[in-house]
């Protein structure tokens, strides 16, 4: 009896655990351009486990006012595409987006979509394309179950990216 009453006290101490229960939010810049011919750009947000894989893709902002002509030049986020963008339905709710003005740009990502992560070392990466213009990555490492910042910046298409959680 002894044995049984232990098991199942240490399987209601893990059931009664809590889980890591974060927000993720992203801040990042789109700079302005001095183009003659300007169009905003295709932007992907997503998080990387150590091993480079992709684990989720937060955010995807395309052109959608024309859905068939938007989703087919999704392709031009060429890191995002391979990683996994190629088979995610577009759009999808919560993830997809049109595309957004140059400036500061902002998105929070509840720990309920987050729920697959484990506590440990990941890389937001945000990629972004545009018509006319150029692709840029940047690959910003954090720690997902412990409150921190950690930012990077782009030289073309994309400026100062952070990424913050919160406990």
């Amino acid at each position: 009896m002894r044995k049984l009453t232990l098991a199942f006290s240490i399987a209601g101490a893990a059931v009664a655990a809590p889980a890591w229960a974060g927000d993720l939010t992203v801040s990042l810049t789109l700079p302005n351009q001095a183009v003659a011919e300007y169009h905003r750009p295709y932007v992907a947000t997503w998080i990387e486990a150590a091993d480079g894989t992709a684990v989720q893709t937060l955010s995807v902002w395309y052109e959608t006012s024309d859905p068939a002509e938007g989703v087919d030049y999704l392709k031009d986020l060429r890191t995002w595409w391979r990683k996994g963008g190629r088979s995610l339905a577009v759009p999808a709710d919560g993830v997809s987006g049109a595309t957004r003005a140059p400036g500061r740009q902002t998105v929070t990502v509840p720990s309920a979509r987050l729920s697959a992560l484990h506590p440990g070392a990941y890389t937001l990466v945000v990629e972004a394309a545009r018509e006319h213009g150029g692709r840029e990555v940047v690959r910003v490492p954090f720690v997902w179950g412990a409150a921190n910042t950690a930012s990077g910046a782009g030289t073309s298409e994309l400026g100062a990216v952070r990424v913050s959680v919160s406990r």
